[in-house]
């Protein structure tokens, strides 16, 4: 048999119950009283088809912004549709290779051997000591150069597990691998330069000497004023407020900000011209004029060809995140005189905040502060500067 449906009439008349009498009253409702209920239907009805809605859009929102905010996988150096592999590379104990190059004198018979870490967006391949340096000055002083691409950069494997701290102890095991012996220079420019305050704070014992050139600052830094700290950054391209902000306090969204076209991105990925100074124009107009078009699509490519998260947009969560120390609070990594840390600076670089920087130099004792007038960021590549830094550095080789 078929089943009966009870009327719509039966559970109005169910919701009149008087349930706190010792028997159960039902009596008919008036017409007011069911055109009040059925409004009060209509009303919970509108009401939650409104609610589904918005869940649905918030989810779809969500599931966008997941999908826009997550960066693509970077391309596989070797793969057919990956970028190939041209340079010698040595493999860590992980797992992942480092590319690098080299140059100079032999590194059998040299009498320093200098690890060089590029900056951002740069590669193995900027090197101002191949590039601006004297060979005959390179040969003098009896130099070896190792230049590697650092992590997601070039030919070097990323690390999906970057700290401050790893790339430090990435560059204590390369010396290792390529026998450059117990103790070793290193040399680093822009991001590169802020690396080497890792190298001085967690590889101090492995270092002859150590060079930053226009190093990049953290904003975030505690020991830095905070007064000061406001007024650098107040100067800063407003663009590159935003884009500092959210890799310190969102770094999950870095790859978002700086692939999206509604607001501006970080002023080094687009290339906006304001950050370059005058010195820095006229390094860049004399390397153009005398760059093959080969070598200059090398030098625009080679960088980022694995993708800009693990490469720029990693680099940036790093330089301007949360940082394990401060490099204020660094120990004096030579204590017995056998070796120094110099720090070098153009005083119209447009890059880094050139107060800042002074500041940090008067406060960290042992390091030998130069700033040369008429530069920028630009610095080692500029006449002269490579071997001014080089005859600094290595003084006694001479």
């Amino acid at each position: 048999m078929a089943k009966r449906h009870r009327p719509h009439h039966f559970f109005i008349l169910k919701l009149t119950t008087i349930n706190y009498l010792p028997w159960p009253i039902k009596f008919a409702p008036s017409v007011r009283t069911v055109d009040s209920l059925l409004s009060q239907s209509t009303t919970m009805s509108s009401s939650g088809i409104l609610n589904i809605i918005l869940v649905v859009i918030f989810v779809g929102f969500s599931a966008w912004a997941y999908q826009a905010a997550r960066p693509p996988p970077p391309r596989p150096l070797g793969s057919p549709n990956g970028p190939v592999i041209t340079s010698p590379r040595i493999k860590l104990r992980d797992g992942r290779h480092l590319a690098y190059e080299e140059f100079g004198v032999p590194k059998e018979t040299a009498k320093s051997r200098i690890i060089f870490v590029h900056g951002f967006s740069s590669s193995k391949y900027f090197h101002p000591f191949a590039t601006s340096a004297s060979p005959e000055l390179v040969k003098e002083l009896g130099a070896y150069f190792v230049s590697l691409d650092r992590p997601g950069y070039g030919e070097s494997d990323p690390d999906p597990k970057r700290t401050v701290k790893s790339l430090a102890l990435d560059i204590e095991e390369f010396a290792d691998q390529l026998n450059l012996g117990p103790r070793f220079y290193v040399v680093g420019f822009s991001m590169g330069g802020q690396i080497v305050w890792s190298c001085l704070k967690y590889i101090p014992h492995r270092l002859a000497g150590a060079v930053l050139i226009s190093p990049a600052i953290n904003f975030w830094w505690p020991n830095l004023p905070l007064n000061l700290t406001n007024e650098e950054y107040s100067r800063q391209l407003k663009r590159d407020q935003w884009a500092l902000r959210v890799a310190h306090y969102l770094p999950w969204l870095t790859y978002w900000w700086n692939t999206q076209t509604w607001f501006p991105v970080f002023a080094v990925i687009h290339g906006h011209p304001t950050v370059l100074s005058p010195p820095d124009l006229k390094v860049f107009s004399k390397f153009l004029s005398v760059a093959e078009p080969g070598q200059l699509e090398i030098l625009r490519t080679h960088p980022k060809q694995q993708g800009e998260f693990e490469s720029l947009h990693r680099d940036m969560n790093i330089a301007f995140g949360k940082w394990e120390f401060d490099p204020m609070d660094i120990e004096n990594p030579f204590p017995n005189n056998d070796g120094e840390v110099h720090l070098w600076m153009g005083d119209e670089d447009r890059v880094v905040p050139l107060a800042l920087q002074r500041y940090i130099a008067k406060q960290v004792k042992w390091v030998n502060y130069h700033e040369v007038i008429g530069a920028g960021h630009t610095l080692p590549y500029a006449d002269g500067v490579a071997d001014d830094i080089l005859k600094t550095l290595l003084k006694d080789q001479s």
